[in-house]
């Protein structure tokens, strides 16, 4: 499945650079930076208008940035306690 390719192949879509925005996490080989892209997300941006907005982005790190916030909130999130449990 693309999605877990993807998921798990995140280091070929991101970079962190020093000497690329003060080593923020960005897309690779641009300078867009993947908090940007999530949170443009996050406010219900579509994937084509993140790409019409970051034209130097790929449907595919669209999608990698998707997995990406996935795979974080899957390894992150709090565990809600269970109701009725004790």
């Amino acid at each position: 499945m693309v999605f877990w390719k993807t998921l798990m192949d995140h280091a070929a879509h991101f970079v962190r650079d020093v000497r690329i925005c003060g080593g923020e996490t960005t897309f690779r080989g641009t300078r867009v930076l993947l908090r940007t892209v999530l949170a443009d997300l996050a406010d219900g941006a579509s994937n084509p208008q993140i790409l019409a907005d970051f034209p130097s982005l790929t449907e595919e790190q669209v999608r990698a940035a998707i997995a990406f916030a996935a795979a974080a909130a899957r390894d992150d999130m709090p565990v809600p306690a269970i109701i009725g449990s004790r």
